[in-house]
This record gives C-alpha cells, sequence and structure tokens, in this order.
C-alpha cells in the first residue's frame, strides 16, 4: 500500500481514514465514508487498483469530471478511461475491447450507463474488483441532490455478491447517511465519518448591498486568484459575467440553459486557467474537480446548508488558505419561500422550509459560522475560537441595542404594522418621500428618530430582531413587517436587547485575518518563483491537453517554492510528486527552479 502511495501518489503518508478504509476495501469489506471535499476519497478507490484483480468501477454524477478525473489518474500512472455520452461510436467501441482485454484498472461511468441492459452484461462478463460510488448522497431523496438515475445502483450488491461497494459523500446527515447505506444494500459496511471542519477555509458574510460592486472590490482583492461565484438565476451568472468581463476580470457564465458545448468549452476554460472566474448557478455543482479555487463566493442565499457546504468545500481543495463569502439579504430568503410554498407535499414543503430557516440563521446570527456548520452536520465543536471566520476574528462584538431595536419596533407599532422594512427605515430616518407624506407619517413620534445612524445600520437591526424573533415578516409579494408578543414586550417592558454587531472600524482587520493569519498555519513560499513554475505547469498541461492542477496541484508548488529542489531526490521528497511525475515533469521543473535560483543568488534553498 505505502509502495504504491509514493510512486503513484508521491506521499509519504495517508491522510486521515485513508489507511483504515483501503484496508477494509482489500478485505473485501463494504465501505461508507462521509469525507469531506478535498480529504482525499479519490486515492482510497484508485489505489486499491493497483493491488486487487479486476477493474475499479467509479460510478461518478457528471460526465464534465469525467475527463479530469481519468486525466488525474492516468498522470499517476493508473491505466483509466471513461464512457459517457460525449464519446464518439468509435471511442466507445476501444474502451469495449480494453474492458474485455482485462486491460483496464479504473473505469469511470455516470449511473445512467450503469442500468443499461449491454453494459450490465459486460460488466457480468470480466473480473470487477470493487464498485466506487462517488457522491453516494444523491440516491437519497432526503439528500439535497437527489438523482433518480442513481436508484438503479441499488442491484449492485445483489448481482454482484462477491464485489465489494465503497459509497462515498462529502455531505450526509446522520438521516441521509442510513438512507444510503439501506437503499445501496450495504453489507455490515466499514463506516468513516471524517471531520467536517475544513480548516483551510475562511468563513464570512457579509450583508449584500450593490452585489456587483462588492464581488468586483473582492475580486480586485484576490488578484489572478481562481474562484466560483455562485448566483441564484441563469441571467445573474450572465450579467454578472458580463460586467466582471468589461471591468477587466477574465470570466465566463456556466449554467443548464448554455448549450452543452457552451458548458464544457467554460468550464475546460475555467480548469485550464484560461479564465479565473466562473460566475454559475448550481448547475455547476459537482462538475468541478479543480483543486486551486482559491474562493467562492455565494451572492444570492442558498437554499439549504447542505448545498452551501458542499459548494464551499470546491474552495480549497488543495489544502491550501482559501475564502468563502456569502453575501446576504432578506429579500433573498423571501424570494426562494415564494417558491417553497408552491411547492404541493406537505412534508417536502416543510423540509424545505425548515432547511431556508437553518441557512437564514447561519447567515444572520453572528456566533462562529464554523460551529454552526458543523453543528449542522452533527458534528460537535470544542473550541470557543476557530480563528478562521469573521466572527470568531473580532468582526463583531456584542453590544446592548435595546434603545435601538425600541425605535425601530415603535415605528412598526406606530405605522400600524401594515408596511414593509423599506417604508418603516424611510420613518426611522426622517426621510419625507411621497408615501411618508401621503400616509401623514413625518407625524408619528419616531420620525427622524434613527437619523444619527445611516440606512445600512438600521438594516442591519431589522435583521437582527427578525432573527431574535421580535419582529416577524408576513406575506409574500408585499412582505410587512410584525411585532411578536416577544417584541412587544422588549418594546413595552424595557427587556434587554443584546446582538453581536459589525463595527466599521474592524474591516480592514477582517481582509488582513482572512488572507493571512487564517493561513497562518501553512509557511510563506517565494511567489516570484511560483508564478514562474505556474507559468511552466501551463505550458506542460496545455502540451498533455489536461489542466494545469492534474501536473501538480498548487500545495506541491507552493512546497518547491519553499525548499527550492535541484535535483530529482530532492523534488522526490516534495509531497503529490510521484515517480511516474517525475519521469515526465521532473527535469523541466529542476531546470527552471535552477535557472531561478542563477537569477537570484541571495536565495538560499532549503532542502527538505
Amino acid at each position: 500500500m505505502r509502495n504504491v502511495l509514493r510512486e503513484h501518489f508521491g506521499f509519504h503518508d495517508f491522510r486521515e481514514n485513508q489507511e483504515a478504509i483501503i484496508k477494509n476495501i482489500l478485505q473485501k469489506k463494504d465501505v461508507f465514508a462521509v469525507m469531506p471535499t478535498g480529504g482525499g476519497k479519490s486515492l482510497c478507490y484508485q489505489l486499491p487498483s493497483k493491488l486487487l484483480n479486476g477493474t475499479v468501477v467509479v460510478i461518478s454524477p457528471l460526465i464534465s469530471l469525467m475527463k479530469d478525473q481519468v486525466d488525474a489518474a492516468m498522470e499517476n500512472g493508473f491505466s483509466a478511461a471513461y464512457l459517457n455520452s460525449s464519446l464518439s461510436v468509435d471511442e466507445v467501441y476501444s474502451i469495449y475491447r480494453r474492458i474485455h482485454a482485462h486491460s483496464l484498472e479504473l473505469l469511470y461511468i455516470a449511473p445512467e450507463r450503469f442500468a443499461m441492459t449491454h453494459f450490465y452484461e459486460t460488466l457480468r462478463a470480466v473480473p470487477i474488483a470493487l464498485f466506487a460510488i462517488d457522491e453516494a448522497h444523491c440516491i437519497s431523496e432526503w439528500g439535497h441532490d437527489f438523482r433518480p438515475d442513481y436508484l438503479s445502483l441499488s442491484s449492485i450488491a445483489m448481482n454482484f455478491r462477491e464485489v465489494p461497494i465503497a459509497a462515498f459523500t462529502a455531505t450526509a446527515t446522520a438521516q441521509v447517511q442510513e438512507d444510503i447505506i439501506r437503499k445501496l444494500g450495504l453489507r455490515d459496511p466499514y463506516v468513516v465519518r471524517a471531520s467536517f471542519d475544513r480548516r483551510n477555509l475562511f468563513y464570512r458574510v457579509e450583508k449584500k448591498i450593490d452585489i456587483e460592486k462588492q464581488v468586483m472590490k473582492f475580486i480586485r482583492e484576490h488578484a489572478s486568484s481562481p474562484g466560483i461565484i455562485y448566483r441564484a438565476t441563469r441571467d445573474s451568472t450572465v450579467t454578472l459575467s458580463n460586467y466582471l468581463t468589461k471591468n477587466g476580470v477574465r470570466a465566463l457564465p456556466y449554467h443548464a440553459g448554455l448549450s452543452a458545448e457552451e458548458r464544457t468549452k467554460n468550464q475546460n476554460a475555467f480548469s485550464k486557467d484560461e479564465v479565473s472566474v466562473i460566475a454559475a448557478t448550481i448547475a455547476f455543482g459537482m462538475g468541478i474537480d479543480k483543486s486551486n479555487v482559491r474562493f467562492v463566493i455565494h451572492a444570492d442565499l442558498p437554499k439549504n446548508i447542505e448545498g452551501y457546504y458542499q459548494e464551499t468545500g470546491r474552495a480549497g481543495r488543495d489544502g491550501e488558505p482559501s475564502e468563502c463569502v456569502l453575501y446576504y439579504s432578506a429579500g433573498d430568503a423571501f424570494k426562494i419561500r415564494f417558491f417553497i410554498d408552491k411547492i404541493e407535499e406537505e412534508q417536502e414543503r416543510a423540509t424545505a422550509e425548515a432547511k431556508l430557516t437553518r441557512m437564514i440563521r447561519y447567515a444572520s446570527v453572528n456566533i462562529c459560522r464554523r460551529r454552526q456548520l458543523l453543528d449542522y452536520l452533527g458534528e460537535k465543536y470544542e473550541p470557543q475560537n476557530c480563528g478562521t471566520c469573521d466572527v470568531c476574528v473580532g468582526a463583531y462584538e456584542l453590544r446592548d441595542i435595546t434603545e435601538d431595536a425600541q425605535i425601530v419596533m415603535s415605528a412598526v407599532s406606530r405605522t400600524g404594522q401594515r408596511y414593509g422594512r423599506l417604508h418603516v427605515t424611510d420613518v426611522v430616518l426622517g426621510k419625507g418621500t411621497k408615501r411618508v407624506l401621503e400616509l401623514k407619517h413625518d407625524k408619528v413620534k419616531t420620525f427622524g428618530a434613527g437619523k444619527h445612524k445611516d440606512k445600512d445600520y438600521w438594516r442591519a437591526i431589522f435583521d437582527e430582531l427578525i432573527v431574535q424573533e421580535l419582529l416577524v415578516q408576513e406575506g409574500d409579494k408585499y412582505p410587512v413587517i410584525k411585532l411578536t408578543q416577544h417584541g412587544t414586550n422588549v418594546l413595552f417592558d424595557n427587556e434587554t436587547v443584546m446582538a453581536n454587531m459589525r463595527p466599521e472600524i474592524k474591516a480592514e482587520v477582517i481582509k488582513k485575518v482572512s488572507r493571512t493569519e487564517a493561513g497562518s498555519q501553512f509557511e510563506d513560499y517565494d511567489k516570484a518563483l511560483f508564478e514562474c513554475l505556474r507559468a511552466l505547469r501551463r505550458r506542460l498541461a496545455d502540451e498533455q491537453n489536461v489542466a494545469p492542477f492534474i501536473v501538480f496541484s498548487d500545495r506541491t508548488l507552493h512546497e518547491m517554492c519553499r525548499h527550492y529542489p535541484t535535483s530529482i531526490n530532492q523534488l522526490l521528497n516534495i509531497a503529490g510528486v510521484g515517480q511516474y511525475k517525475i519521469d515526465r515533469y521532473g527535469d523541466d521543473f529542476i531546470e527552471e527552479i535552477k535557472a531561478y535560483l542563477e537569477q537570484n543568488p541571495k536565495m538560499e534553498p532549503d532542502i527538505p
């Protein structure tokens, strides 16, 4: 096992849980593993293919992933192929010949392919070493990404009794886990629930005000870093992509309304670093295996925490520091609720509503973001301060907001609890708008009581009072603000209201911490050399027609930029550099590093 790990993957040690999972697979036991994105799932089923007799069949939901997965496996010295609808008839026949010749160690297919009778008969006629089911949560109707095609996989255990099944997912509550194991018919599986804590990810939430300008500002602060921006609608991905392009950012859209050809073209451009940003709907979903995504932005509120966690998990798959930013406004929640209310089945509607409520709580309650995510996923987070979210690094401070809460609630009460938050905010700010004057709300006692603060501040107070259930918004198209009984008690009985509020002076601190201290567990590296090696990697990747991160990950390049290896033996000590990649790329990288050191003689190599 360790020889294969070192020779093919370039690692000296397994990550947590990998060794135990592989040992169980080699003993032909079924496995169910919940491992976070970037936790090393693919190694768990790729490595055994070198030690077992037969082909490992990997079932993956999106054909857009398969080429990168197969390219990566082949770069590490595996005989691998994929079968999907993107191939020509001749290419399909060629792969069938390789299957019958027993010359494939890894075969990637979609669940629809497995359901085809002729393909099923092909598998019955050849030795199969393992069925590896990726994104296994797709089989569960309780999960966030149910796919009916996955239900056909329930026949594997019955029809391939001697073949072990390993099911993997990055997100599964206890309920979803039980459902997956039952539907796949896993036989006394070895179960792993790895920690969902991604220490290299920095989480933060910002108020959504002018989203295009906010996103543009963030990207300028992260120049040349690859990132994904999730949006709720197809039109908004195109609008944002166009806006970014006009402002000098290399960006492309991705959504289900594009042709298959254009989606593939845009995704490949992103994977190959031809563009730095992709603006996407959740159609981008699981269709990205790029390891060096440095940020994921949600420009609209996600529908649930499972989807949010999985989407943010596309940042920092290589283990390097990355950022996850959610821009939140209460209006987003109302848009989602509008569609939830149209769900006819009562239980389905209630489940969707409950999941949205937890998502809103994450976005609006200013307590440790990491603790909230892990708590939802059934994991207790012990530290009081995670050090890698906006709340824990001091973006907020606990304050008594009783007086301001009473100003808002009094304005709601005195205007008859019949108006929306924008109108009530105008009253609080003392704005003599046409509507305020027509309704004579300039005469109420609280008119102008809040003019000492700006509109954004009062928006934050509204959000806080709604989260604390002192106020409630009712109605779909034109929601109005009303007092709850708890709010009435605060207003008339002088109960204290405390809240974590963001002081303006902390803005620069947050930016600094999220980009530096959040990655303090990682050493610094020579950034000038990194740019040289990144350019070399891009050139070599283009020659091989693969994505650059498949040649070497950013993490591997960063390590080269700390230790300056100038020989094959030194390069072999770099994590992620195995013998197969040494044979293909070793000389090129050594020459590049030597040339850099000659031009920069003051650099002192730190050889591992």
